[in-house]
């Protein structure tokens, strides 16, 4: 047997009467979904329910499995303690999936849970679940830090698991849209949030799941989505597979996104190979960049590559332009992998001789001692984007009405702590918020004084 189903669902509290307590009503046809989607997974009978949850145990580079043999939980910190569960959970297809998981030397297992009650991203669709079908053990799933590829291919995993444990089981991927809908919402609105909840309506409609990869990171912290990485996953547990879709609804009318879709699976699709497609469109692209790459990004791609795989750090090149041999500067080297920062360190003024020094030192660093990253390893060499920054000197500035976040660096200082951020990022709009994350950096509290400096980068790619 393999993966017969899988589901996208939100999780609202609201949505349980005994919580709602006649709040439900707004989101009735919420409710009317759930209820249907309920009774299809009872009429399927699965013998394993594998729910993704947001609101499970999460780590910045590790995929947690719940372990151990049962759960409990209730809706208690929603004052409704009355609906409570005790579910237990289908051990063998757990270790199965950690044996998978080892053998790829992915990072995914049961390790680090200490409180082993349900998160109510698992008992939202419990409710409407256990009203219809009281059968089939379950698995409970975390999301990480890690990229989407990473989260396909968790699900690429689990189906693999299923199929070779011979279970009958569905994916319910819990996760809420936007949580940015509506000015009268719990957060408030940005337009990335209809955006996003029209995108992934669209995308899941048909189901198609190659488009999952194309939503940028910063995109979704601005929509400020839940469940777009439950999502992958349960593409990923679907990979390879035909599946009849029916979205039955989608509802904004508190200002969050609950949208809910069935992927009924009929059968195999060689086509269907999603994350295959995706790497090679990647490598394509990547293959372009490099080629389209200046010699300052060429001289770090090299750095790091000689570095990561052989130990050595290169010499300068002889032949370089005169500017990177002769003329001093800060330089900033910046790494990406599958959309995501991997790595970012540089000198705000010269310490090297020459630029070219300053380069080679800093891909060095970007790549092997950023803090915030594990070093870089042979198998991501492939995967990189890679950009170089060389800054200007910085001068001092008067106020923050002196900045421009797209043409200024900023760098904020407080006696001896100094945090700086570079102009023109993905995800930073307004100085204020460039302001506010070089505060955090260099770790200057609201209540302390700063001066304020600005500096203007030249980019390269």
């Amino acid at each position: 047997m393999s993966i017969i189903a899988a589901f996208m669902v939100p999780h609202p509290p609201l949505i349980v009467p005994e919580v709602g307590r006649g709040g439900e009503d707004q989101i009735k046809i919420t409710s009317d979904s759930y209820e249907k989607i309920a009774d299809e997974i009872a009429r399927l009978e699965p013998e394993t329910i594998i729910i993704s949850s947001p609101h499970s145990i999460m780590y910045a580079d590790y995929f947690h499995i719940s372990p151990g043999k049962k759960a409990r939980g209730d809706l208690g910190n929603f004052r409704a303690s009355q609906v409570s569960f005790d579910e237990e959970y289908d051990t063998e297809l757990v270790d199965e999936i950690v044996r998978i998981a080892d053998r790829n030397a992915f990072d995914a297992g049961t390790l680090g849970e200490k409180d082993k009650r349900l998160d109510h991203g698992t008992m939202v669709p419990l409710y409407f679940i256990r009203k219809k079908y009281k059968k089939g053990k379950i698995i409970r799933l975390g999301l990480s830090g890690l990229p989407l590829t990473d989260h396909y291919r968790f699900g690429q995993m689990i189906k693999q698991a299923v199929e070779r444990v011979g279970r009958k089981a569905v994916f319910v991927a819990s996760g809420d849209l936007s949580h940015k809908l509506k000015e009268s919402g719990p957060y408030g609105f940005a337009p990335e949030g209809p955006q996003y909840d029209e995108r992934i309506m669209d995308v899941c409609g048909r189901a198609a799941f190659d488009e999952l990869f194309d939503f940028d990171e910063s995109f979704c912290d601005k929509a400020a989505e839940c469940g777009h990485r439950s999502f992958v996953i349960m593409a990923g547990a679907l990979d390879g597979l035909n599946v009849e879709t029916h979205v039955y609804s989608h509802q904004d009318v508190t200002g969050v996104g609950y949208g809910l879709c069935s992927f009924i699976v009929k059968g195999e699709d060689k086509d269907r190979h999603f994350l295959e497609k995706h790497l090679k469109k990647q490598e394509m692209k990547l293959t372009e960049q490099k080629n389209a790459s200046d010699i300052y990004v060429r001289l770090a791609r090299n750095t790091i590559e000689k570095y990561i795989s052989q130990g050595i750090i290169p010499d300068v090149p002889d032949d370089l332009p005169k500017e990177l041999l002769q003329n001093r500067a800060g330089a900033f080297v910046s790494i990406h992998e599958h959309g995501r920062l991997r790595g970012c360190i540089g000198t705000i003024l010269a310490t090297k001789e020459c630029i070219a020094k300053e380069i080679i030192d800093n891909a060095i660093s970007a790549s092997t001692k950023d803090p915030r990253f594990d070093p870089i390893t042979k198998d991501e060499l492939d995967w990189l984007e890679i950009n170089v920054d060389i800054l200007s000197e910085p001068e001092d500035i008067d106020s923050k009405d002196e900045l421009d976040v797209k043409r200024y660096g900023v760098i904020v200082s407080n006696r001896y702590k100094r945090g700086l951020l570079l102009p023109d990022l993905d995800g930073i709009d307004t100085v204020d918020e460039q302001i506010a994350i070089a505060k955090k950096k260099a770790g200057i509290s609201d209540n302390e004084d700063y001066s304020l400096q600005r500096f203007e980068v030249t980019r390269h790619y």
